[in-house]
């Protein structure tokens, strides 16, 4: 493949962890599995409550868990002592650094550019947040990993506004679509605004080659390194990084144009936030603003994805729309899906513009400065007000090529507000199915069966002879619940396998309709089609499963 005039190589960028020094990195990667400086070892080093506060960007439980830890059992100064370095951005004493690392040591830590010297302390600082991340196996032994990640320091482990060319580090956003990804093999696969790397991580375990893209030379520099720290774990050969990846700086789908690929993935700069005539880009947090007015990064996301997909591709996202007063919030997005795209939004989240000007300007430590925070938080409210904004939406996107032109296309928006299964990628993969299954067969000929995790509420008032409301609920996955008229409920009971859909429905039509014959009231057409459109839903949803064979 030749070579792209956005392909990144730099090994030495300022201001971020050298990837040029490969027997330096493998000396810190041997160091760090020995301490078991692992999601594991760091929770069982602090315990459940510390470790629940640090996920909440709470440092202090930490602070002290790492202390009792080492007052109980010497043994766990060493991995105290990085732990409180890279994850609590507390310095350390060289000599400490030098005995939890004997095999870098601080000098290679300085030289990496992990740490840095705090002047006159003889201490050392992180420069970088490096920390453990990793997934577990799958239920045959294949896929899980074990991987150390570099990324900026975030807002509490340093003082002041963030840079505005900030590296974000694992944070909600990334886990989300990680968690939300469908996975299959894909031959080539695409990371778009990789930041420190995570998806492309998860990616190269089921893609034969990834390309990962960022208009941010510094969260390239940050995936290399990444990449190369844990070639092994990612199946990487580090002298051969081009025959898996290729790092490509560029602006949205710029670095790709022409390009086909299997699966894209995206956790964009989505955040909606002011602009201004004539503002220069280095104002902008590069990591979270597309530097586009509004929901606008978004929009031409969605409507230009599908041309970098190849026939059955898919691509999924993560986003925010706006909503307007008086409007529905499928209203927006559903304008920017491309005709002959298949398409599914789900809205996980709505708040107001009050509320997400709070979240932004706190995300990047900008309450630090009280005049600052004062003039940030107008703008934001003036720019939603100019476009008549109530409500901003966050939530995920599927997107996916047809096979063939001209087949009937998926359009799907719902709201799903409540917590849901995780990982929630194999619902949706299976979600997929099904519908692709609902268009290439017959409803009626089909045999259906109650899924596994699916169990039916009946509530009724005290005497009565007939239940009110009639509830069908999915224990996995989205979690769903679905509102059953007495006859949808008659159709669920009677799914054991043996029955056509098509039988099922006869015989209700016959009980219900057959002392109406001919009256008004009963139109055993409509009947039918009502019941199995319905059906047709519930197989959608997964409440109902076609039986094998």
């Amino acid at each position: 493949m030749p070579k792209s005039p956005y392909e990144f190589t730099a090994g030495n960028t300022l201001d971020t962890p050298r990837s040029d020094l490969p027997e330096l990195m493998a000396a810190l990667a041997a160091d760090v599995r020995r301490l078991d400086y692992t999601p594991d070892g760091v929770a069982r080093l602090l315990g459940p409550a510390a470790s629940a506060a640090l996920s909440r960007d709470q440092i202090i439980p930490a602070l002290l868990a790492a202390d009792r830890a080492v007052r109980r059992n010497e043994a766990n100064a060493a991995l105290a002592a990085v732990v409180r370095l890279w994850l609590l951005a507390e310095p350390q004493p060289k000599e400490t650094l030098d005995a939890a690392l004997p095999g870098l040591g601080a000098d290679g830590l300085l030289e990496l550019r992990l740490v840095e010297s705090v002047p006159g302390s003889g201490l050392l600082a992180a420069k970088s947040d490096f920390r453990p991340y990793g997934w577990d196996a799958n239920e045959d032994g294949s896929g899980g990993a074990e991987l150390w990640v570099a990324s900026d320091l975030a807002a509490h482990q340093q003082e002041g506004v963030l840079r505005h060319d900030h590296v974000l580090g694992i944070g909600q956003a990334s886990t989300t679509l990680v968690q939300t990804t469908i996975r299959r093999h894909t031959e080539r696969a695409l990371d778009l605004g990789t930041g420190c790397g995570i998806q492309t991580f998860h990616l190269l375990h089921h893609c034969e080659h990834v390309t990962a893209t960022d208009i941010s030379a510094r969260a390239l520099a940050f995936t290399r390194f990444n990449i190369l720290l844990n070639a092994e774990a990612l199946s990487v050969d580090p002298d051969r990084l081009e025959d898996r990846v290729s790092l490509r700086r560029g602006s949205l789908l710029d670095p790709v144009a022409g390009e086909e690929f299997g699966l894209v993935v995206s956790n964009p700069p989505f955040v909606i936030t002011p602009r201004s005539a004539g503002e220069d880009v280095s104002g902008q947090f590069t990591y979270r603003d597309g530097g586009l007015p509004g929901d606008d990064i978004v929009a031409s996301l969605v409507a230009g994805l599908p041309g970098v997909l190849a026939p059955g591709g898919t691509a999924q996202m993560l986003g925010n729309w706006e909503v307007a007063a008086g409007a529905q919030w499928q209203e927006r997005p559903s304008a920017w899906v491309r005709p002959g795209t298949d398409a599914w939004f789900i809205q996980r989240e709505q708040v107001g513009p009050e509320q997400y000007a709070e979240t932004w300007l706190q995300d990047a430590s900008e309450g630090r400065d009280r005049q600052h925070y004062r003039q940030a938080y107008a703008a934001y409210l003036a720019d939603f007000e100019s476009r008549n904004v109530e409500g901003i939406g966050f939530g995920m996107v599927w997107l996916r090529r047809p096979q063939r032109p001209g087949q009937e296309t998926v359009s799907r928006f719902e709201e799903i507000g409540y917590p849901i299964e995780q990982p929630v990628g194999p619902h949706l993969g299976a979600a997929v199915e099904r519908m692709d299954w609902l268009a290439a067969h017959s409803l009626e000929d089909a045999h259906l069966l109650v899924a596994e995790d699916v169990t039916e509420e009946r509530h009724q008032r005290p005497g009565a002879e007939h239940p009110g409301v009639i509830l069908l609920r999915q224990g996995a996955g989205l979690r769903r619940t679905n509102l059953l008229s007495t006859e949808l409920a008659g159709f669920v009971s009677a799914c054991d396998g043996d029955l056509t859909a098509g039988q099922i429905a006869g015989a209700l039509e016959a009980l219900l309709g057959g002392g109406m014959a001919g009256e008004d009231g009963f139109d055993a057409g409509s009947f039918r089609g009502g019941l199995l459109t319905d059906v047709a839903n519930l197989v959608r949803d997964g409440f109902l499963i076609p039986a094998a064979g």
